[in-house]
């Protein structure tokens, strides 16, 4: 079993930055892929980033394109997401999740381990 702990989560105004971190811990063997998805109330849970065991490859979702960065350190068995020129529309729990494979992926299907979530609020 992977346990993944977010945290980093808060209140900032538009325009502002946040860094998200996850923290792996248990079972973690050689590093997997890794992705950070978010959830806005009333809507479904979507993938904003996501990285591939190196860190060699990540893609983005198009409306964060340019203001997300997604980056880990294998050595601390930790993966970010900074979040720049944040707007109200960002507002959401972000869910980070390990995946069952070494290639990064957006497919939900390939994430078996997921973190709690942490709230980021956006205001205007």
């Amino acid at each position: 079993q992977v346990q993944l702990a977010e945290s980093g989560g808060g209140l900032v105004q538009a325009g502002g930055s946040l860094r998200l971190s996850c923290a792996a811990s248990g079972r973690t063997g050689r590093s997997a892929a890794m992705g950070w998805f978010r959830q806005a109330p009333g809507k479904e849970r979507e993938i904003v980033a996501a990285i591939n065991w190196s860190g060699g490859d990540t893609r983005y979702a198009d409306s964060v394109k340019g203001r997300f960065t997604i980056s880990r350190d294998n050595t601390r068995n930790t993966v970010y997401l900074q979040m720049n020129s944040l707007k109200p529309e960002d507002t959401a729990v972000y869910y980070c999740a390990a995946a069952t494979l070494y290639g990064s992926t957006f497919d939900a299907n390939d994430y078996a381990y997921w973190g709690q979530g942490t709230q980021v609020t956006v205001s205007s």
